[in-house]
């Protein structure tokens, strides 16, 4: 891992190219977030040929806009989460249920949980064997945390949530042990259900999350936001990030991802998790508008701001989220001005 005050990262996902999969909102019945995904534009070797290039391209954009710690853009995943839980045995994705999610956010499709939890098979293994090979910088993998698969599956096997958690847990301890074993620097698990349910972050969301890393060498990440901006969709900003950092604080996590740009929260809330290391979100995946992009003087000074509650070392520089709802060129250049905003951040310390 690289260290030094201000190290850029990114959250997980990018944009996906044009030519690779169907562009279709975020908030697409059956789609993308909690859904099958999106349709490949491609099949059989010849997708598997399209999802290696564009792993490349998601390593050409991040190293050539000088991120210190990248991912693989999530570039194979059609969702984020259900890529990984569909391969899990326990999981029926063929014939998907209603569900409200996130607090009552929205109705979504989502799997249903009908046998017990397992790792079967490797799940991502290759994948990020593919993404060390081809890339010069220290990588992250990412992964869906267990109470975020809790809120966006059906369960119709435990009948409680806790026990549906620590199953999953178990299941994403494998495959992340089996992960770490090759060799990445980060490895992150994605909890945005967290910002929506506080009080069950503290009655079992850290056990789950906590078991979720046991055993691991790499610095272990959590991350934690609003949830992908969709159109037409309510993205209320509850008061959550006071009740749950001093949970996350007492968690065996290494780092935080947190968002702040487009939650408009305060850099004081870096107190309360005095100990662990903070990816502080301060470019936006179009919660904003999807066409903004910020100034490297803008990342510049909300650094320098949480800079005055947390040593610069902590401070590590990355999106509130992944980047997969922008167009790639907007990405692009917001990636860009996330490590000129760092520097410029250094210069002034």
């Amino acid at each position: 891992m690289p260290n030094g005050p201000f190290v850029t990262t990114v959250v997980g996902s990018l944009p996906k190219p044009p030519w690779l999969q169907e562009k279709l909102p975020l908030n697409a019945a059956g789609k993308q977030v909690h859904g099958k995904g999106a349709a490949w534009l491609f099949d059989g070797e010849l997708l598997l040929q399209a999802q290696d290039d564009a792993v490349r391209v998601a390593i050409h954009d991040q190293t050539e806009a000088g991120i210190d710690v990248i991912s693989d853009g999530e570039q194979r995943r059609t969702s984020y989460m259900a890529h990984v839980v569909a391969r899990l045995g326990g999981f029926d994705y063929g014939t998907p249920a209603k569900k409200w999610v996130r607090n009552n956010r929205r109705l979504a499709e989502v799997g249903r949980c009908t046998g017990e939890v397992l790792r079967k098979v490797p799940i991502l293994v290759d994948d990020l064997q593919f993404t060390l090979e081809h890339s010069s910088r220290p990588v992250k993998v990412t992964l869906p945390g267990p109470m975020t698969v809790v809120d966006s599956t059906l369960d119709e096997f435990y009948g409680d949530e806790r026990l549906l958690a620590l199953a999953v847990a178990d299941a994403l301890n494998e495959e992340a042990r089996a992960l770490d074993a090759l060799g990445p620097a980060v490895i992150q698990f994605d909890e945005p259900v967290f910002s929506r349910y506080p009080d069950k972050v503290a009655e079992w969301g850290i056990e789950a999350l906590d078991r979720c890393i046991e055993g691991l060498n790499a610095k272990t990440c959590v991350h934690v936001c609003y949830s992908y901006p969709m159109p037409g969709v309510p993205r209320p900003i509850v008061d959550a990030y006071p009740n749950i950092l001093g949970e996350l604080e007492r968690s065996k996590v290494d780092q935080l991802a947190l968002e702040f740009e487009a939650s408009g929260l305060g850099p004081d809330l870096l107190t309360l998790c005095p100990s662990k290391t903070i990816l502080f979100g301060c470019i936006d995946n179009g919660a904003l508008g999807f066409e903004r992009i910020e100034t490297a003087q803008q990342v510049a000074d909300r650094l320098l701001a949480a800079a005055e509650y947390m040593a610069p070392n902590q401070i590590q520089v990355a999106p509130d989220c992944g980047l997969v709802p922008l167009d790639p060129a907007v990405a692009r250049l917001k990636l860009k001005v996330m490590v000129e905003g760092a520097r410029l951040a250094r210069g002034r310390l």
